[in-house]
């Protein structure tokens, strides 16, 4: 029994492993099927995709901001090449602070 003990946090930290190296890519704001996704506070669900998002730079950071489907506000930060491709390829527009 004792032995099932310690070797529980060990098997918890592999698999916490295995999943890092399973999505590399740990950026909040995921590109899927060519749109912006976020994280859904409201319905804690992962990869909800925006509709209609706005990037606002803000302080050197580049923040999507948009609705669900069900018209819940979300926002989603991502890096600066992101947030130009996003602009280039149509899949946003470009907000205050450009």
């Amino acid at each position: 029994m004792a032995c099932n003990r310690l070797f529980k946090p060990v098997l918890a930290q592999t698999e916490l492993i295995h999943y890092l190296q399973k999505t590399k890519n740990l950026n909040m704001a995921a590109k899927k099927e060519g749109g912006i996704t976020a994280y859904s506070v409201k319905t804690k669900t992962k990869n909800v995709p925006m509709i209609d998002p706005v990037i606002d730079v803000k302080s050197g950071r580049y923040i999507a901001t948009g609705k669900d489907a069900e018209g819940n506000k979300m926002a989603a930060i991502m890096g600066k090449a992101a947030a130009e491709e996003h602009i280039k390829n149509g899949n946003a527009k470009k907000g205050s602070g450009w």
